[in-house]
């Protein structure tokens, strides 16, 4: 009897029952396995998936999410090891997807990304978080080729797969991806509408780079800068002023800074509220004191290991 019904009337029918029994009627026939296939794209079914750590899963996995559970919006990979570039180009077909964590998805290096990432933010609504910590394989450019261009064809707009095509994002995290260099970064970053970024663990993270993500971001709330320790009191002379909306700063293990930086984020940004420069030997108590005087608004100020002395100073 079932078998007569009209594809159309076969997956109605079947999208009222729970996922598991949907698998067992795709057992029946052919017709059955076609129809629980649409029933199962169709229903708004799960928006958030956690797959952390499941070490065992791989590019096939994010296939049958993909094609399974198209209405997703959050969705994390973090430490799926086994994950490639070619299971990324499954991302595509997740076109409601609004945060994906892939930390330490650390085979993960490239082209399909950017393709895919490309192709889930051309539909709203727009990708709006991405973390990508830890991917060390992520080679300089983000592999996510945007293509060079000479100084007289610089534009904002991508020429290739590029995070430059994530125009509305607002979350980015790029801990440990120690490959990236500056002329990647000053490239790819450049989202006026970002809030919150983690830059933390970059060796090859210097002044200029700060200055090019400080023009290219000038939204940022939340800024996550530890262990960048090439970063001097001259970089942030001329970033600072370009951030006046920053509420929370990590410099911690910072070790370049003095109290000249201090001084500086203490007249450009007014808005703070959380200050860490633990572990940061260039920078007194009485560094911290005077910036507690310039801006007596800010509640906690981590001072741990400042000046040599284990300390944690909340103000």
């Amino acid at each position: 009897m079932a078998e007569s019904l009209p594809l159309e009337m076969l997956t109605y029918i079947l999208s009222f029952l729970p996922l598991s029994d949907q698998k067992e009627a795709s057992l029946v026939s052919r017709a059955w396995y076609c129809a629980a296939q649409n029933a199962l794209r169709e229903q708004p079914g799960l928006t958030s998936l956690d797959l952390s750590g499941c070490s065992e899963l791989a590019d096939g996995a994010l296939l049958a999410v993909s094609l399974g559970l198209q209405h997703l919006r959050r969705l994390s990979l973090r430490k799926l090891q086994r994950l490639t570039d070619a299971g990324c180009k499954a991302l595509g077909g997740l076109q409601e997807l609004r945060s994906l964590d892939m930390a330490e998805c650390c085979l993960v290096s490239g082209r399909e990304l950017a393709q895919a990432l490309g192709s889930a933010c051309r539909a709203p609504p727009p990708l709006a978080s991405l973390s990508l910590a830890y991917c060390s394989s992520l080679k300089p450019r983000l592999e996510l080729e945007h293509q060079a261009m000479g100084p007289k064809e610089l534009s904002p707009k991508p020429q290739g797969p590029s995070l430059l095509m994530l125009r509305t994002l607002q979350e980015l995290d790029l801990t440990a991806c120690s490959k990236l260099t500056d002329a990647s970064l000053a490239k790819v970053l450049q989202f006026p509408q970002l809030r919150r970024l983690s830059l933390s663990l970059l060796p090859a993270f210097t002044d200029t780079g700060l200055v090019a993500v400080a023009r290219g971001c000038p939204s940022l709330e939340h800024l996550v800068l530890s262990h960048c320790s090439l970063l001097s009191d001259e970089g942030w002379a001329q970033a600072a002023s370009s951030w006046p909306r920053l509420q929370h700063l990590n410099l911690s293990s910072c070790s370049q800074l003095t109290e000249q930086t201090l001084d500086t984020i203490g007249q450009a940004c007014k808005q703070l509220r959380v200050l860490d420069v633990a572990m940061c030997p260039g920078i007194s108590m009485a560094a911290i004191r005077h910036f507690q005087a310039q801006l007596p608004q800010v509640t906690c100020i981590q001072s741990r290991f400042v000046g040599g002395a284990d300390l944690t100073l909340t103000l």
